[in-house]
């Protein structure tokens, strides 16, 4: 089991940043990727941000290139998303998610708003 906890999520205006943080805790040795995907009450949930646990390596919708960076601290066990000049289209609820080999744990999501 995996239990994923989530913070950082707020009210920004567009331009500024955001940094959302996701603790995973149980059994934290079995994961091999963690990202965030965002939803709002029109969309289906999409993927921000996906990083491999063991090597690092990232990858990001195209709508976050160059904005988002994910990135995750292997003594803490939590990954973060910092979130670089948001923009109104950024708004939704972000959740963070693990991966093993059988299964997909997800946070409880956190809202994310800016304001235009």
């Amino acid at each position: 089991q995996v239990q994923l906890v989530e913070s950082g999520g707020g009210l920004v205006q567009a331009g500024r940043s955001l940094r959302l943080s996701c603790a995973a805790s149980g059994s934290i040795y079995s994961i091999n990727a963690m990202g965030w995907y965002r939803q709002t009450p029109a969309t289906q949930r999409e993927l921000v941000a996906t990083i491999s646990t063991r090597s690092g390596s990232a990858n990001y919708a195209d709508s976050v290139k160059g904005r988002f960076i994910v990135s995750r601290d292997r003594a803490k066990n939590t990954v973060s998303l910092q979130m670089n000049s948001l923009k109104p289209e950024d708004t939704a609820v972000y959740y963070c998610y693990a991966r093993d080999g059988s299964n997909t744990y997800w946070g409880q999501g956190t809202q994310v708003t800016v304001s235009s």
